[in-house]
């Protein structure tokens, strides 16, 4: 059902079975996939590319101009993957250039008030509370939790498996499978729940908090605590991804000098 009260350019793109309800705002260079549920006075901008089974709430902005002094007016792009919801007045910039995506992946869920800035990069099953502001260029891994007002900085990278709970302010990377809490913020341990929900064994849990114990409660650089990790922690995909995760950070990592 797509009602006639709404705004629809012509160009757009629409799937089967999209339910678009009155005084929705849909321009042209935009793309829905089938399924879809787009609820009144949703915003989806040119330069979005949503894919099926999405649900978008009342206020909701998709595909907003980037909030960014470097945005010069390209034609840049918004991609949405399959089975995201979109609670009301959520805002997702597109990217600030031609050349770069701004990318949510398939089966988040955006509560109340979020925001998502320009090219950034969000995997699959997060969920991010009320209020959560994250800024350009941030890249979050599968199923990464963010409590309530939680503000991630520019380029700022989480792990997956990790949660961040309510009110932290993140200007470092967060590693994966852990907990992240208070102001400023720091390790708050492994996130057992996570890891349980995902079959992560006992053993290899008991992997991950060694790994994590040289880390951030040693007396040595995040270089020799890695190198410490290769050497003692049993090897396995988490603990390498872990590795893999630090070596990559620019930032640094949550309450640990770098």
């Amino acid at each position: 059902m797509i009602s006639p009260k709404a705004e629809i350019d012509p160009k757009a793109k629409i799937g089967k079975n999209v339910t678009i309800y009155p005084f929705a705002y849909i321009e042209g260079d935009v793309e829905i996939g089938d399924d879809c549920v787009i609820y009144p006075y949703v915003s989806i901008m040119n330069g979005t590319r949503m894919g099926r089974g999405n649900t978008v709430y009342q206020n909701t902005v998709l595909g907003a101009v980037p909030q960014d002094f470097n945005y010069c007016g390209d034609a840049s792009q918004l991609i949405i993957g399959d089975g995201n919801t979109f609670r009301e007045n959520v805002v997702i910039n597109r990217a600030t250039f031609c050349s770069g995506k701004t990318v949510i992946g398939n089966r988040n869920s955006f509560m109340e008030g979020v925001h998502v800035s320009h090219d950034t990069k969000i995997s699959d099953d997060c969920v991010f509370g009320y209020g959560t502001k994250i800024a350009g260029d941030c890249e979050i891994e599968n199923a990464v939790i963010f409590s309530s007002n939680v503000i991630a900085n520019a380029g700022v990278r989480v792990g997956r498996g990790s949660m961040v709970q309510g009110g932290s302010r993140l200007s470092r990377d967060v590693p994966p499978y852990i907990i992240a809490s208070d102001n400023p913020v720091k390790y708050g341990g492994v996130n057992s729940t996570i890891l349980k929900m995902h079959g992560v064994s006992n053993k290899v849990a008991d992997h991950i908090a060694n790994a994590y114990r040289l880390v951030f409660h040693g007396q040595t650089s995040v270089f020799d605590a890695v190198r410490q990790i290769r050497e003692q922690v049993p090897d396995g995909p988490e603990v390498q991804h872990i590795i893999e995760f630090i070596d990559a950070t620019k930032l640094g990592l949550i309450s640990k000098m770098w």
